[in-house]
């Protein structure tokens, strides 16, 4: 492996070499000890850091499934220890998924704010290294091991936008169902724990005429699917905490 490889390029390789089952650890190893001040360099367009998160979140969610499949089953202690763990190495920090998800790629907001309020204390790495603005698209990207979840692809800096469009309605293609005579959409739960992050209802709205989830002209009432069992058991443990 090329010691000029540079993190974005890095990022896609990992994500590439897990999902080929190819040999990833001097990769993850590489990757853990960037010099910041490279990342930084590398990551300096809105695209560029868009593109290496989600590659980091997908390829890290998939080796920690692989290495401790049954976290997802084992209630909130072991959800928590998989997406909240500090397991991913990145230019000298440890992160986890939600810190990924939630800081780096959601502009530091709390994971159960609906996208409205703000995550408490981002690290000062995270401050530096987040996207400017919280962009709705990547709930549609990110590889969370349950139903619907979008096909696990490798992003580009230079492309990055019309490949994730092209998730998105794949997605909504999958998930939306309307129904013009009754003037109802019955529209992905993501819609409603993140909707701020949409803009609220008239939102989330816009987005679906714009993916062609909806017709152009359609304002329909939104009903959301009933949530899964992990999503259920992900909403009591918040409430009790």
């Amino acid at each position: 492996m090329s010691t000029q490889l540079d993190p974005l390029s890095l990022s896609a390789d990992l994500l590439y070499t897990v999902k080929t089952e190819g040999d990833h650890e001097g990769l993850r190893t590489h990757l853990a000890r960037l010099e910041r001040s490279r990342l930084e360099r590398t990551l300096s367009t809105r695209e560029r850091r868009l593109a290496f998160w989600l590659n980091c979140y997908n390829a890290y969610a998939q080796l920690l499934l692989e290495e401790s499949p049954e976290l997802l089953e084992n209630g909130f202690l072991g959800r928590w220890k998989f997406f909240g763990r500090d397991r991913i190495p990145v230019a000298g920090v440890w992160l986890s998924l939600n810190d990924i998800q939630h800081g780096m790629l959601r502009r530091s907001k709390h994971p159960w704010g609906f996208g409205y309020v703000p995550r408490p204390f981002p690290s000062r790495f995270e401050r530096r290294f987040r996207l400017e603005d919280c962009d709705p698209r990547i709930h549609f990207a990110l590889s969370r091991g349950g139903d619907h979840c979008p096909p696990i692809a490798v992003y580009s800096g230079a492309d990055v936008d019309e490949e994730l469009d092209i998730a998105i309605r794949w997605h909504l293609e999958e998930t939306v169902g309307y129904d013009p005579d009754d003037g109802v959409a019955t529209i992905p739960r993501l819609f409603w724990r993140y909707r701020g992050d949409f803009g609220g209802k008239r939102g989330v709205l816009a987005f679906l005429r714009k993916y062609d989830g909806i017709p152009e002209t359609a304002s329909p009432s939104l009903e959301y699917e009933r949530p899964s069992r992990r999503d259920q058991l992900e909403l009591e443990d918040a409430i009790k905490r």
